[in-house]
């Protein structure tokens, strides 16, 4: 195959809004090094670290939900998500579906023409389990706006589905996030998880991999999405944000709020958890400042988990989870590259239901 030495990509330039991003045609194509391989991206899935990074949402300057608009209060001492400065232009992108079509030095050449997605999570190849030593693809080195990609061969996992490019490319990020929520949290079949912000791509997973876990689950979305959330097979559909929450919950007992929300309505959430109950949370998209009364949270013996930087095995598992058909994209829309500025203001406007995917 020859392969051209230049191609199409949406280049972020800085921190600020949807015109940061530019699309460049003549982008020099990277070239696999030693323990990478080049994927022809065919399908790249949008998500909220993709936003927050271009607009430096994960700021401690930043207090308002993430809308793209973060930038205007950024602090350029803490931008992205762990806290270090990101090296401009970068390439974004997180959630690929595509063939390898190279390998660099130390890669089995038999893996080129390989269907894979990307497993994220950059890790430390001496010491994976290190979260400290962890980086995220299209934020810590380009990702798969592009026409093409390189990643380490580790991160690129085969992947044999009869599902499209762009359905796969809504798992890598959102249904990682959620498996990893639900691991941190312990979650099996004698709980009961409320999930909020159940029709976007991490409630979506949220909702499907609890299920697959034998888990209880109460879906949380708004009353005009409740027929698209249905279809992930939660037990019990509720408004996102009922003034009443215990009578909107009836007899159900509540061992695990799985959150990506956030926002005013936090304190309800921590309220109606069971004695015992946990708590795990991957987002805060409607503001990430909370009030929490420390007595609900000691007197009912609860347990809180931040969850980001998943156990290595988790991705890997959820490829089997896809090849098995125990889950199911949920693809909203599809957009060409060259449209990411209309994708991510529909992405950011949360009005979809699943996963909105750019294609090259």
């Amino acid at each position: 195959m020859t392969l051209p030495k230049t191609m199409k990509a949406m280049v972020t330039e800085g921190h600020g809004g949807l015109d940061k991003m530019v699309l460049h045609t003549d982008w020099p194509r990277p070239e696999p090094k030693e323990g990478d391989v080049l994927i022809r991206v065919r399908a790249c899935g949008l998500n909220n670290t993709d936003v927050n990074t271009r607009s430096g949402w994960y700021s401690k300057a930043v207090t308002e939900a993430t809308t793209g608009d973060a930038y205007q209060t950024v602090s350029d001492e803490d931008p992205t998500w762990g806290a270090a400065p990101i090296q401009f232009p970068r390439i974004q992108g997180a959630d690929i579906c595509g063939e390898i079509v190279a390998v660099g030095t130390g890669v089995d050449q038999a893996r080129i023409g390989e269907r894979v997605i990307s497993d994220n999570w950059l890790r430390d190849p001496a010491d994976p389990s290190n979260k400290g030593k962890t980086g995220y693809y299209g934020s810590e080195r380009d990702g798969g706006f592009a026409e093409y990609t390189t990643i380490p061969a580790t991160n690129a996992i085969a992947v044999n589905s009869d599902l499209s490019d762009a359905e796969l490319a809504t798992f890598s990020c959102s249904y990682s996030t959620a498996e990893g929520m639900l691991t941190r949290a312990n979650v099996t079949d004698a709980d009961t998880v409320l999930v909020t912000g159940a029709s976007g791509g991490v409630g979506s997973g949220l909702v499907q991999l609890a299920k697959r876990r034998g888990a209880r689950v109460i879906a949380m979305a708004s009353a005009a999405k409740h027929g698209d959330v249905g279809e992930f097979g939660p037990d019990v559909l509720i408004d996102r944000d009922p003034v009443d929450l215990r009578a909107a919950l009836g007899e159900e007992k509540i061992t695990v709020v799985a959150d990506i929300v956030g926002g005013d309505y936090w304190p309800k959430l921590i309220d109606i958890l069971e004695r015992g109950g946990r708590y795990t949370c991957s987002g805060a998209i409607a503001g990430p400042i909370v009030e929490l009364d420390l007595r609900t949270f000691y007197l009912r013996d609860l347990t809180f988990t931040g969850s980001t930087v998943i156990d290595p095995q988790v991705t890997r598992n959820l490829v089997g989870y896809i090849e098995a058909g125990a889950v199911r994209p949920a693809l909203a829309a599809t957009y060409p590259l060259e449209e990411l500025h209309a994708a991510q203001t529909a992405f950011i406007e949360k009005q979809h239901t699943g996963n909105i995917v750019v294609l090259p």
